[in-house]
């Protein structure tokens, strides 16, 4: 027998020894506005979630003294516990020209509190000020999965495509539950938190006014100031309090919870489908990017805290968004976690759900798709004049392809 025969004879026995490795294609992740788990949490648990996240705290409770919001439910509503709403957050600050420099008690000014006593106020010199509307939260299970790796290769895609025109910026940022381990950031107008887990003691602290602990991290278990005046005379219940507990479980309701889902009667019509090629065709799409697939099922996740599970793993998602800063010359002007790099950049909005808006970009300022295309600048400038050059029927059919997200 020839040499090449037993090689051959070999190879072919090596091949059947090992193991067959199959790429599992990516599912498409559930939607709709049906109040139903994704199957992350059985309904059950699901429902009960639901109800907390949604129950109004009171003063007993901890409720701030100064606060925005009495519930999670409150500015995430429309049309389902977890969506949107109209509710608005005011930031303020001012620019010395050089640094970014907070409004005094932080660049939140809350706009309710317990007692009068205590109400905030825009105080003088502050000239930077914004306000910030309630961001969609269904589906950002999903969105908490999504790869590192993913995103950088979002941005590396969109240096490429721009000719180096349009980068979204990527940011690290501390993972509370883990001790600060940082991970890129994706949530809130600013990217400011990486984890749900994180994201909700934020909130629970800084709308609500409820000091917590997360994962045994004290990061939010010191009560704000009224304008940077301590208002211990007017806080009756001992920090923290809640220990973590309401903190997970606002986490797992939106763990939970599906992404918003098209429009059914019109996404397939001839005049949508047209809108969403001319989206694409002048370059909204590198941006607003039409779909991203989760990182596989068992991937290790915000600093060793989090396992990536069957439900929200290997997924694809439509969020028509990047969850990426860029400088569209609407940024705010307030410097969070991503330093002053970041004073003009914002999060690109995730356009799944649109349709459940009447209220457009960060400071709902614009009241129809038009305006807030047109309001677009920046490293966006050359995409809107592109749209500004485009028929007004074919605006239109953008403009239909939107109203089916």
């Amino acid at each position: 027998m020839s040499i090449q025969r037993v090689a051959a004879l070999a190879l072919g026995a090596l091949a059947l020894a090992l193991p067959v490795l199959s790429v599992v294609p990516p599912a498409e992740a559930p939607t709709g506005f049906d109040n139903l788990s994704n199957g992350f949490s059985d309904q059950t648990t699901f429902d009960a979630d639901k109800q907390v996240f949604n129950e109004q705290e009171f003063i007993a409770d901890g409720l701030g003294p100064t606060y925005n919001a009495q519930s999670c439910g409150e500015c995430h509503q429309n049309p389902v516990a977890g969506g949107i709403s109209q509710v608005t957050e005011q930031r303020a600050g001012r620019f010395d020209g050089t640094s970014f420099l907070d409004h005094p008690g932080g660049s939140l000014v809350h706009s309710r509190a317990i007692d009068a006593a205590v109400q905030e106020r825009l105080l003088p010199g502050n000239d930077v000020r914004t306000f910030r509307t309630s961001l969609n939260t269904l589906g950002d299970g999903f969105v908490e999965c999504i790869a590192d790796g993913t995103f950088t290769q979002i941005a590396d895609d969109q240096a490429q495509r721009s000719h180096g025109r349009i980068r979204g910026r990527i940011i690290q940022v501390p993972v509370i539950e883990a001790a600060g381990t940082p991970r890129i950031g994706r949530f809130g107008w600013k990217n400011q938190h990486a984890s749900l887990v994180s994201f909700s003691g934020d909130a629970y602290l800084n709308e609500m006014g409820i000091t917590n602990l997360v994962n045994g991290q004290d990061d939010f278990a010191q009560e704000n100031t009224s304008n940077g005046r301590p208002v211990d005379a007017f806080d009756t219940v001992p920090d923290p309090e809640d220990d973590g507990e309401d903190v997970a479980i606002f986490a797992r309701f939106m763990r939970a919870t599906k992404a918003p889902p098209r429009d059914a009667t019109l996404a397939g019509t001839p005049d949508v489908r047209r809108g969403a090629e001319l989206f694409a065709q002048i370059g909204c799409a590198l941006c607003h990017t039409p779909a991203i697939v989760t990182a596989p099922v068992g991937t290790v996740i915000n600093g060793g805290t989090f396992t990536v599970p069957e439900a929200l793993g290997n997924k694809t998602i439509r969020p028509f968004g990047d969850f990426l800063l860029h400088n569209l010359g609407t940024g705010d002007g307030i410097v969070q976690n991503g330093g002053p790099v970041t004073r003009n950049r914002v999060r690109t909005a995730p356009l799944w759900g649109l349709r459940t808006r009447n209220r457009l970009m960060h400071d709902g300022e614009s009241l129809s798709h038009n305006e807030a295309i047109l309001r677009h600048d920046g490293e966006a400038s050359g995409v809107i004049n592109s749209y500004r050059n485009l028929f007004g029927a074919q605006k239109t059919k953008i403009s239909l392809f939107l109203d089916s997200l």
